[in-house]
């Protein structure tokens, strides 16, 4: 066994406790933490697989549902039942029973695959120089699972209607409130001015960096939502009130070009989200660049929340 194999085998050992903390502990804020602790986790491990496009991934979902779920738990913490209900012990047994079952029949249909098992890797790589594009995966999600991708955009605004929708009628349009009063100065308004150049740049490199390696839309999305939301939180400049016209045409970046060069596809090549293989690649990059926007401004304002303010200059 060498030093590899045992800190892989700790991995799995780790990750099994932390997600059995999750479900078994009836402390709200103890699992929530132990969620963020198992986001962090996964993404280690899917390091250890050589999946960085994965990890990358992970670690921005984990990070953006861990914050969503703190602020959940910050305003639920005083409407919590201070006697916790749980489930009763034969509740429990046929919980174990039909867990057992599931983790079963999964593994007889893993065992059950013929060797080699089927997969189209053959026919993407054989079609992968088409696109132009050197990473696989962004290869993959944007020419083969292209639809899966534009409708993934879709249901992040979908999303962020409905938690404006959670707003009064009086907020409606108005801002969200993430305006602090900060000490000129101090640690949050120090960080709030020397990370963000930093960040941006760091956020468009990821993009960039997608075509060919680890990295794309959502990854370098993520990386300036959450500089801009440190601009907001520190007070430096104003959460954008929601009904503005410029911040709805830049929500609506992403999955509107992405739609019409699917529309363009149609009309000039052979099918829906069809690239011409001559601008394959640059047709790409200009919806990532488009995405990239859309991300940016959805996730920001996921963890803005809905409008507590009526707009104002």
């Amino acid at each position: 066994m060498n030093m590899a194999f045992a800190f892989d085998c700790g991995l799995a050992v780790v990750v099994t406790g932390v997600a059995g903390w999750i479900v078994l502990t009836r402390a709200t804020f103890g699992a929530v933490a132990g969620f963020v602790g198992f986001g962090l986790l996964l993404t280690l491990a899917w390091v250890r697989l050589a999946a960085i496009d994965v990890a990358l991934t992970e670690a921005a979902i984990g990070s953006l549902a861990g914050a969503l779920m703190l602020s959940a738990t910050a305003r639920l913490r005083p409407r919590e039942p201070t006697t916790a209900v749980g489930p009763g012990p034969m509740s429990r047994v046929v919980a174990a029973l039909l867990s057992a079952v599931i983790a079963a029949a999964l593994a007889a249909a893993v065992l059950s695959l013929p060797d080699p098992a089927p997969t189209l890797t053959p026919a993407a790589a054989e079609h992968a120089a088409a696109t132009g594009l050197g990473n696989p995966v962004t290869n993959v999600l944007m020419a083969f699972r292209a639809m899966d991708t534009l409708l993934e955009k879709v249901v992040l605004l979908l999303a962020l209607v409905g938690v404006w929708s959670l707003a009064p009628d009086r907020f409606w349009g108005g801002r969200p409130s993430l305006l602090r009063r900060v000490e000129p100065g101090g640690t949050l308004d120090f960080l709030a001015r020397l990370l963000p150049p930093v960040g941006i740049v760091a956020g468009i490199y990821v993009l960039w960096e997608g075509a060919n390696h680890p990295g794309g839309a959502f990854q370098g999305g993520t990386i300036l939502a959450s500089m801009w939301l440190l601009v907001l939180m520190a007070g430096i400049a104003e959460a954008p009130a929601v009904g503005s016209r410029r911040l709805r045409l830049t929500l609506i970046a992403g999955p509107s070009v992405f739609f019409a060069v699917g529309l363009g596809g149609l009309f000039l090549g052979d099918a829906f989200l069809a690239y011409p293989e001559a601008v394959a690649k640059p047709v790409i990059l200009v919806i990532e660049f488009a995405m990239t926007l859309t991300v940016t401004v959805t996730l920001a304002l996921f963890l803005a929340g809905p409008p507590t303010r009526e707009p104002f200059p």
